[in-house]
């Protein structure tokens, strides 16, 4: 999926590479200068003084300006997505590895560490998403360093464009797409069986935004060394019952951390779950050294500590990388609706269609074949609680 979602209309010449598109609303426009003649030196060419990029309005109120050098991904389409048009021969390209206020940390392709600030036009775009840049993003930079030694002290590079996205974990946050982290093919969705205990409508949101974005959720049931996990075995089997993975862990005792080990090699990885469920911990076991903060569960409200503040891109030694995500209390849905959730619930997907009513939310409507089933015991009671949960907790 691409980076940014703002809004496009294509100039008549489409060859040109212009697009009009929409800023957000404090936008600043051109602001005349008064000492032109004072950056002007003899010798100077009227082609040096030509910038690649310029930004045009009819008037100063308008929201849309004119990219020059821009064009559009093949999705614009359908997601008015932009594009913005770069000399890749003049740039470096990398992964963004965390995101902290005005900078970013980014892993060039060559091995250097840099710390680059965003290209103005992209912090400008008018957008959905709550950031520009995530954790995971494949970007073209442009290096203001030499050797890894900075030149300027505010950044060594400069964000110039944001490759396309493809697997994203996104929850909604005030009114807006927070994406999590981008790039993926996994999603490992880490619970505790105690301090903090399970909590099962969490899960099911995190599936559902994991089967959205087409990559595969596991289910890491973490501190089972608290607990007789013959308690769990209900809902392990639920779960196994639909196909995923369920996978119960300690990193107190390193129960199941090589097969987890194993799992994580060479695939882009996600960890997503409350905070205290033993994301770092369960890192630190697995690569050694990585000496990720861990914090204790509170003792007044059984809930976690703020840790990890930021999603952050983990290389792991034997291959692939983890991502280390905040935690999470809440994870309202994005971009799904009532009318879509049972169809992203593979035990109630087969019986959506035979429904009497097209629109059916398999709530109180007459002849619907999703109730029917939970009558007949083909579908399990629970899943069917945890499917009227979502709906009145997050899209009625």
């Amino acid at each position: 999926m691409p980076p940014l979602d703002a809004k496009i209309e294509p100039l008549a010449k489409k060859q040109s590479g212009n697009l009009r598109a929409n800023f957000r609303k404090k936008h600043q426009g051109r602001v005349r200068r008064g000492d032109l003649t004072r950056d002007f030196h003899e010798g100077d060419s009227q082609d040096d003084a030509v910038q690649s990029e310029r930004l045009t309005g009819k008037g100063e109120l308008t929201r849309k300006r004119t990219i020059q050098g821009a064009d559009a991904t093949p999705e614009s389409a359908a997601g008015m997505h932009v594009q913005l048009s770069v000399d890749e021969d003049k740039l470096l390209q990398g992964r963004v590895l965390s995101v902290h206020g005005l900078q970013s940390k980014v892993l060039g392709d060559n091995g250097v560490l840099y710390a680059c600030a965003v290209r103005q036009v992209l912090k400008s775009l008018s957008t959905t998403q709550r950031n520009v840049i995530v954790a995971g993003d494949r970007v073209w930079f442009r290096a203001e360093s030499r050797d890894g030694v900075s030149l300027k002290s505010e950044a060594d590079g400069m964000i110039e464009r944001v490759e396309p996205r493809t697997g994203m974990i996104s929850r909604t946050s005030r009114g807006k797409q927070h994406v999590l982290v981008s790039n993926i093919d996994a999603m490992l969705i880490i619970a505790s069986a105690e301090q903090p205990g399970i909590k099962p409508a969490l899960i099911d949101r995190m599936i559902l935004t994991a089967h959205q974005c087409e990559i595969e959720p596991i289910v890491i049931i973490n501190k089972v060394d608290l607990i007789d996990l013959v308690d769990l075995q209900p809902l392990i089997g639920v779960y196994s019952a639909l196909g995923y993975r369920v996978l119960p862990t300690s990193a107190e005792t390193g129960q199941n951390v090589d097969y987890l080990r194993a799992l994580l090699k060479d695939r882009q990885t996600a960890l997503a779950g409350q905070s205290g469920v033993g994301k770092s911990s369960l890192l630190n076991v697995v690569q050694p050294g990585l000496g990720l903060a861990i914090g204790a569960v509170s003792t007044d409200n059984d809930k976690g500590k703020h840790t990890t503040t930021a999603s952050q891109l983990i290389p792991l030694a034997d291959g692939g990388a983890v991502f280390d995500t905040p935690g999470i209390r809440q994870f309202q849905l994005w971009d799904i609706s009532a009318s879509e959730v049972a169809g992203l619930m593979p035990d109630l997907r087969p019986y959506v269609s035979g429904c009497r009513y097209p629109d059916c939310l398999h709530l109180a409507e007459d002849d619907c074949a999703v109730k029917n089933a939970v009558a007949d015991a083909r579908i399990d009671a629970r899943r069917y609680d945890a499917y009227c949960h979502l709906l009145e907790e997050e899209l009625m």
